[in-house]
């Protein structure tokens, strides 16, 4: 493979996505976490592997700052402490690491924010189960289809693709783009 075609693939993924007109479910997403956080309540983002490197991502992006100067968002990525997250996984299950942390640190109107490339990941899974029973709004990305995260989540955001690196850079894109819109509209 060289630069170029690993860049055209990347490209064609990207129109995909364009192509398959994921406004609706972008804007619901901004929606919901933009009337959470404005209400002071919790955003928590959870994934595996790549996407637990994408929650904290989003987190931090919340927490400190996008483009704007303005207060500190209540983002939470869950993975992100690791004694919690070995803890639990070790004495209990690791399918109910995240569930767990949504149990602890979730609130009615807050939003549970789940990455999956899959969208079969079980514990990500058990967090929007967690998170709905909690009173919380629930959102999923995902690849193709959306997996088992598309029966549970409230709003859906499916990259067209099953290879997990395209999934990963467009996931990449879209919360970039999440990011700004919430930060815009919670700042001005």
């Amino acid at each position: 493979m060289t630069l170029g075609s690993y860049l055209s693939d990347f490209m064609r993924t990207i129109e995909a996505t364009r192509a398959a007109d994921l406004d609706g479910p972008i804007e619901a997403a901004i929606d919901a976490i933009a009337a959470a956080l404005d209400a002071r309540k919790p955003l928590l983002i959870c994934g595996n592997g790549g996407s637990a490197a994408d929650a904290m991502h989003i987190a931090g992006e919340l927490v400190g700052r996008y483009k704007r100067e303005r207060r500190g968002f209540n983002a939470i990525a869950l993975g992100a402490d690791a004694a919690v997250t070995t803890a639990w996984g070790n004495d209990y299950a690791f399918e109910t690491i995240f569930a767990r942390q949504v149990e602890a640190f979730g609130a009615p109107g807050g939003v549970v924010w789940g990455l999956s490339t899959s969208g079969n990941s079980e514990n990500v899974v058990r967090a929007l189960i967690a998170a709905k029973d909690s009173g919380m709004r629930t959102l999923a990305m995902t690849g193709a289809g959306g997996g088992r995260l598309a029966e549970v989540a409230d709003i859906l955001v499916a990259v067209p693709s099953s290879d997990t690196p395209r999934i990963q850079e467009v996931h990449t894109a879209l919360y970039h783009y999440v990011c700004e819109a919430v930060e815009q509209r919670l700042a001005d």
